[in-house]
């Protein structure tokens, strides 16, 4: 892959800073609906959400929607209130996601399970949703609303998909994107899609925004894999190995299994089919990983879908509200976190 590719050039020339800079005003207001929603008389529920929504996220969603909704020309302030719901949404998938997964960190704290249980976690989670749906309906918008609402769907499909593939070694790569394109990218998606409605934008501008969301979103998510087994725990915020622990199968060993000897193959199919882990498997892991080659491929994938990210762009007219979601394409598959 080009080192100058699209997404790579916009990686150079700008950072998550000076495109949040763009929208701090609306990110701040963002902010403070959010807090207003987490409000309750259970003390618990705002103590722990905010546990999570303080924990230095960086907001990628609702930025999307913020900066999708001005590039697509809205003026007005509905796309706050929708990007907290993004927010929400995001957070609860989050607090679930740790407790199906045993997680005991997140973003280099202790996760939320970790510290009240996974019964509290998962009650708040679903807190959090209702406060997405109600902040949705009282946006009073048919399409936002459906939209919405069919994307907290087809995220837990998502879920649920990536249980059923946990520790199956002949997953393929199908069913890998399928997954993340479900999971992942489907909120990035509608993130992106919500301003063209704020608008009653055409088909055409509605699709566009649609299709960006949905490749920044798989960019983030098969960099998130590569730094997995590559990334330094320091800079991630997460311990590495967390895919390799749960017997997830991403696209690094997706690949890997692939081209394999029998050797890996046994490998493999005991460390991540059978869940029978040893010390210095990990290890091992990365080693087959470095030599197949294949976290740089799964980066050069992230590359690409950069590049169709900022094409789908070109159905906006151009603005600074447009240059930062290019931008942040490009941040998608360079950063370190």
């Amino acid at each position: 892959m080009n080192a100058a590719s699209g997404g790579e050039r916009r990686a150079d020339q700008s950072s998550l800073a000076a495109v949040k800079a763009l929208v701090a005003e609306d990110l701040a207001r963002v902010d403070r609906t959010i807090n207003a929603n987490l409000a309750s008389s259970v003390a618990l529920i705002p103590e722990l959400a905010r546990h999570v929504t303080d924990a230095g996220g960086k907001r990628i969603r609702p930025l999307v929607t913020l900066l999708g909704a001005r590039a697509a020309g809205y003026q007005g302030n509905r796309h706050i209130g929708l990007a907290a719901v993004i927010e929400f949404i995001h957070t609860a998938t989050l607090l679930h996601d740790d407790v199906v997964d045993n997680s005991l960190e997140r973003r280099g704290l202790k996760s939320a399970n970790a510290i009240w249980g996974n019964a509290a976690s998962v009650l708040v989670g679903d807190f959090l949703f209702s406060q997405a749906f109600r902040l949705m309906v009282a946006d009073g918008s048919l399409p936002v609303l459906r939209l919405l609402s069919n994307a907290a769907a087809v995220i837990v499909q998502g879920e649920v998909l990536q249980l059923v593939t946990t520790g199956k070694t002949t997953t393929t790569e199908d069913e890998y994107l399928e997954v993340v394109r479900a999971k992942t990218a489907q909120l990035f998606a509608a993130a992106a899609a919500v301003g063209g409605h704020l608008v009653e934008c055409g088909p055409d501008v509605l699709a566009g925004l649609d299709r960006y969301g949905d490749q920044v979103g798989t960019a983030f998510q098969l960099t998130d894999d590569a730094l997995d087994y590559l990334g330094e725990s320091h800079e991630t915020g997460k311990p590495t190995g967390g895919d390799f622990r749960e017997g997830r199968l991403t696209l690094p060993v997706i690949i890997a299994y692939a081209q394999a000897d029998q050797r890996e193959r046994d490998f493999w199919d005991r460390t991540l089919g059978k869940g029978q882990q040893a010390p210095g498997d990990f290890a091992e892991a990365c080693r087959i990983i470095r030599c197949r080659g294949t976290v740089a491929l799964t980066q050069e994938r992230a590359v690409v879908c950069s590049d169709n990210a900022i094409a789908a762009l070109d159905v906006l007219p151009p603005s600074p509200s447009r240059d930062a979601l290019a931008d942040l394409a490009g941040l998608a598959c360079s950063r370190k976190q």
